[in-house]
């Protein structure tokens, strides 16, 4: 499995509150002054949404994990304390290769959220893995994220992995009791030892995306579980 971890490549330092201010300065009332604080905060697309800084004490912490899992170093990764530009989705056919990464959520075109926090566990061997991340988006996009995700089971039903250079099937359901809906993906391959589970989860504005291939079920029962107990935890933000 190849390790994707998200760079930050620009941040979007909230800038609009402060350009909106300055575009009232003119106005030396204070009733005028209140009205436009008022009108800042309204239009501000990320008010209510966590930045990276927060969505990383969301992720499930070492001791979620199965005994003699630990953390990748180079596997951790968030957008820190401000929030990152939006990024249009790409609309060319999906890269199916990227449900191999651990930032699978990049195979729906979207790049990412406008904040997010990552991490990745492997066993001592490192033929097993579990990876986590945490995705807030602006309006309705969550919602268009996980309606991506089922148009990529079907476009994805067979490619070719990167490694083994072999034929992969990839199967695609919804699943219930997690978050306001949830998906999942199964990965897998005659020239694999075992399969591949990816759930991705939406809660409001927020999309977890998990990684599993611990166990002898391909991941789905570690999957489902580091799952619901990322999206608890971020319940409780």
């Amino acid at each position: 499995m190849r390790l994707t971890t998200r760079v930050v490549t620009a941040l979007a330092v909230a800038a609009l509150p402060l350009a909106l201010s300055a575009c009232s300065s003119g106005s030396s009332s204070d009733a005028g002054s209140g009205a436009s604080v008022k009108s800042d905060k309204a239009k501000d697309p990320n008010a209510g949404l966590l930045t990276g800084t927060q969505l990383k004490k969301a992720l499930a912490p070492a001791s979620a994990f199965p005994s003699g899992f630990t953390i990748e170093a180079d596997g951790a990764s968030d957008s820190g304390g401000e929030f990152l530009a939006v990024s249009s989705r790409k609309t060319a056919k999906p890269d199916c290769t990227k449900l191999e990464g651990t930032a699978w959520i990049q195979v729906t075109g979207y790049e990412g959220g406008v904040s997010f926090a990552q991490d990745d566990y492997v066993n001592k061997d490192k033929t097993e893995e579990l990876a986590q991340e945490i995705d807030q988006f602006q309006g309705t996009t969550a919602k268009t994220v996980m309606k991506q995700l089922q148009t990529v089971a079907a476009e994805c039903a067979t490619f070719t992995d990167t490694d083994a250079h072999a034929k992969v099937k990839v199967t695609g359901r919804s699943t219930t009791g997690l978050g306001d809906e949830a998906y999942t993906l199964t990965l897998t391959s005659g020239a694999w030892e075992s399969g591949t589970t990816l759930v991705a989860a939406r809660s409001g504005n927020s999309v977890v995306t998990v990684l599993s291939t611990a166990g002898s079920d391909d991941g789905a029962a570690t999957a489902k579980k580091l799952t619901g107990q990322v999206l608890q935890s971020l319940k409780a933000k």
